[in-house]
Parts: structure tokens; C-alpha cells; sequence
């Protein structure tokens, strides 16, 4: 772990403006970026210009994790699911995984640009954008986030974005958090349940994605569904950590018969490829009318098929040139897989469409865990909310409170005492549930019961999922589970 300083040093935020200098984009991201340093405004949220402020730092820097030793814990977990591991809380970062899925809604803009728009294909590369963008806040993200304690909540609503989200962990073993967004004027629907499965592997740590997202465009009767591709983090014992995703993510559009193939690349023997994603949408008849191109962490563009594919040939052309001395330069290293060089930016094909581009991250988010400004925001509590929220929302969590103030001897306290909580809990609910099966042999039961979500069938893939059953904003929290 010796150059993991130099990692936290390192800048984590693009200058997106200097590439793509001349284009413009009207959308809710492009919104004023307040000083957060100021919560408390006589008992009232701050407000400028009408717009609700949140706060862009944390109350602390992060914790250094140098003189921790990973590899006296993960010695004995090669190949083993992490989820059943008790790791230090070094290796986290001050939120739960339930804020880390309402991570996807950063980018919300474009699921209500593909609202306003007339065209399937056109609505399907704004979609196809957003899938992309919902993964871009995990670069650089090597924390792991809370593992969601059983009956554990989280709302968020953002009137600056114009959607409110509740999520739930709703299963225990095997571990799955379902959410639900929406629209706060009735133009979609975004839901889906996640058990993040997450392996190591000597060097690295592989997340598998296992769940469906679905999205509802009303308007438009339309509904999408995708899963996320596969995310590893390299180095996990020696060297710079990094980040990569790939595998293919398929969104189908299910009442048009649309669909969008988009092929997150591995970075290759020579890191050609880091972060590239590459896809293209065709019809129903499968005729190809685009294709997308760019990096999950910079940018997406759309194109002609043709023009993309004379734009490649070419390019190939001069690969040829230099395939051998590449060759020739490259060397294995067995102790670190290096991060390959970041090539430059993305290569603009004559013609793209800009679909989407990331925000450049705030100038501290290298000692804050590499959070985004709207990462900064999600567990913060303002005030009034504590007379609002249930008591199950993860803000009042006190383990991920005292790391976000900090606090890390507290934090390490706190979350013990959670996990021994509940694992009393569970002990005293498969008590009752023996004594209930006992009476009541001929009835079914489920392992684990939820308040806001239930297990259903998705109308799109006719798969089983988490569902929201709704409720939850009528404020009614009578008989919650006291996990914390």
C-alpha cells in the first residue's frame, strides 16, 4: 500500500469545459454550486435564489488507511464472498450502500430530457446515457460503503431535479436493497433491487451485478430495463489502487422493441481501452440507426453508423504503425497490476451528438473518499429532518455519523455494536418463525419481511423482483424495527 498517498493526491475531477469547448447543454446540472459551509440558517434550510443549498464537503477529511495491513485480512478470503466479512472500518467510506444506489439519480436531467422527447431512438440514447452516468460516480471510488442493516431506509427528494427516491434493504442473507424513484410531476418511474456480489480475488475485488433496473417513461408508456456491468478494483494489496468496469449491458426498450448494446471495455494489455464504452441502438427490425461511443468517465456521444465506422478504419491504420513497438515495450509486473496510462480524451468522430459529460468533481474531493458535490449531500441532515424521517433512515445511523465527523475509534464501536444487534435480532426472529412454522405448517412464509417493498413480478421481464408497494410519503411509521 505504499502508493496509495500518491493516490489520495492525485486529481479526481476532469475539465470537461477544455475538451469540449463550444458546446452547450441545458439541463438541471447546470445549476449554481453553493458554498456548503453554512447548514443551519435559524432553524431553516438555506435557500438562494429559491433553490434549496447542500452542503459540498464533509465535516472531516478521510482517514488514512497506510498503516493498515489488507493482506493480514484478505490472506484467507481468496475467493470468497466479501459480504460475509468483517472488514476495518478504514475500508469504508461514511455511507451506506443504499445512499450509494441513489447515487444513479445525480444525472437525472437526462431521464427528463428523454421525457421531452418525440422520438423512440432519440429517447432511447438519452436513456442509454443515463445507464452510463449511473456508474461514473464509482471512479476512483475505492470505500466500500455500509453494508444496509435489515429494515434500514433512505429517502431523498431533490426539487432542484424534480424526483423523490426511497430505498429499503430488504433482505438480510442474501443481502438485496431495493429502491424506487419518481417523478415529482408524474413523468417517470425508476426502481430496481441490487445484491451487490462482491468477490476477491488476490490482487482485486470483483463486483457482480446482480439485479434489474427498470425505467418508466408515462408519457410515453414506454419501460426500459438493464443491469450494470462488472466493476473490479485492482491492487487491493500492493500499488495504486484503480478502477475499471466492463461486461455488456443490454437496455431494452419493451414497448417498441428499441434496444441499446453498450460494451463497457476491459482496459487491455497496453490500457488502450480503460474506460472506453462502445455500443450502438438498433430498431425492432434490427436495423442500426447510431451508434454511442465514449468513457463511463468523461463523456458519451452518438453517431452514424457509417461515420463511425470509416472514423475507426482509419484509426486502425495508424495502430498498425505502432503495434509492434508496443509490444516489444511491454512488461509483466507480478507484485501490482499498473494502472495503465489514461490515453487522451475521448476521439470525437465528425458529426457526434453530444449525449452526455461528467461534472468536474470539487477541488477536495481527493481527501473526502472521491465524492461528487452530489455525494457530499446524501448524509446530510438537515434541519426539521429528524421530525420527518423514520428512525430506519440511514442518516441517524450512528457508525457511519461518528466516520463522517471523523470519529473513527467511535465509528469502529458503533458499528460493532449494529452488527451484534442484528445478529441477536435474526437470531430471535428464526426463534419465532420455527414457533410460528410449528402452528402453521401449511401456510408459507418468506425468511424476512419488508414494510415499503415486497417481492413481485417485473410487467417487463416477468422476473421476480422487489417492488415498491407504496405509502412510505404518507409519513406513517408506526411499528418500525429499532435496529440502530
Amino acid at each position: 500500500m505504499n502508493n496509495e498517498d500518491e493516490f489520495y493526491d492525485a486529481v479526481t475531477g476532469l475539465d470537461s469545459d477544455e475538451s469540449y469547448e463550444g458546446v452547450s447543454e441545458a439541463s438541471y446540472k447546470d445549476a449554481v454550486v453553493f458554498d456548503g459551509s453554512s447548514q443551519k440558517n435559524n432553524g431553516s434550510v438555506p435557500q438562494e435564489n429559491g433553490i434549496k443549498k447542500h452542503r459540498t464537503s464533509l465535516p472531516a477529511v478521510m482517514f488514512s488507511r497506510n498503516t493498515i495491513s489488507v493482506w493480514s485480512i484478505l490472506k484467507k478470503c481468496i475467493g470468497l464472498e466479501l459480504s460475509k466479512i468483517t472488514m476495518p472500518i478504514v475500508f469504508n467510506e461514511p455511507l451506506s450502500f443504499l445512499q450509494r444506489i441513489t447515487e444513479y439519480m445525480e444525472h437525472t436531467y437526462l431521464i427528463n430530457r428523454a421525457c421531452s422527447l418525440s422520438n423512440s431512438i432519440e429517447r432511447m440514447q438519452a436513456v442509454a446515457a443515463f445507464a452510463v452516468s449511473a456508474v461514473a460516480s464509482q471512479w476512483d471510488r475505492t470505500g466500500k460503503p455500509f453494508n444496509p442493516l435489515l429494515g434500514e431506509t433512505y429517502e431523498l427528494t431533490r426539487e432542484d431535479q424534480g424526483f423523490r427516491l426511497v430505498s429499503e434493504q430488504v433482505s438480510h442473507h442474501p443481502p438485496v436493497s431495493a429502491f424506487h424513484a419518481e417523478s415529482l410531476v408524474g413523468d417517470f418511474v425508476f426502481h430496481g433491487s441490487i445484491y451487490p456480489k462482491l468477490k476477491f480475488w488476490g490482487k482485486s475485488v470483483e463486483a457482480e451485478p446482480k439485479g434489474t433496473i427498470t425505467l418508466e417513461l408515462l408519457k410515453h408508456n414506454e419501460g426500459y430495463t438493464w443491469s450494470n456491468p462488472f466493476c473490479c478494483v485492482h491492487n487491493i494489496i500492493l500499488g495504486k489502487l484503480w478502477i475499471e468496469q466492463y461486461g455488456t449491458v443490454e437496455i431494452v426498450n419493451h414497448s417498441t422493441g428499441d434496444k441499446c448494446v453498450l460494451n463497457f471495455k476491459p482496459c487491455g494489455m497496453f490500457g488502450k481501452e480503460l474506460h472506453k464504452v462502445e455500443g450502438y441502438i438498433q430498431d425492432k427490425s434490427k436495423k442500426k440507426h447510431c451508434v454511442i461511443y465514449g468513457k463511463w468517465t468523461e463523456c458519451m456521444w452518438s453517431v452514424d453508423p457509417q461515420a463511425y465506422e470509416a472514423h475507426k478504419k482509419s484509426e486502425r491504420k495508424g495502430d498498425n504503425r505502432k503495434h509492434k513497438n508496443e509490444e516489444q515495450e511491454g512488461a509483466e509486473n507480478d507484485d501490482a497490476d499498473d494502472m495503465p496510462d489514461v490515453q487522451e480524451t475521448v476521439s470525437v468522430v465528425p458529426g457526434s451528438t453530444l449525449l452526455w459529460r461528467i461534472e468536474s468533481r470539487p477541488a477536495h474531493s481527493a481527501v473526502m473518499y472521491n465524492f461528487t458535490n452530489f455525494t457530499m449531500s446524501l448524509n446530510e441532515l438537515e434541519p426539521g429532518m429528524e421530525a420527518i424521517l423514520p428512525h430506519t433512515d440511514c442518516r441517524f445511523r450512528p457508525d457511519i455519523r461518528a466516520m463522517e465527523n471523523g470519529n473513527m475509534d467511535e465509528a469502529t464501536k458503533e458499528k460493532e455494536r449494529l452488527e451484534e444487534k442484528q445478529r441477536a435480532a435474526r437470531k430471535e426472529r428464526a426463534k419465532d418463525e420455527d414457533e410460528w412454522s410449528t402452528r402453521n405448517s401449511h401456510v408459507n412464509r418468506t425468511d424476512e419481511q419488508s414494510r415499503w417493498f415486497q417481492m413481485g413480478t417485473n410487467p417487463y421481464t416477468n422476473s421476480q423482483g422487489w417492488l415498491y408497494t407504496g405509502g412510505y410519503f404518507n409519513r406513517n411509521y408506526q411499528d418500525l424495527p429499532d435496529i440502530y
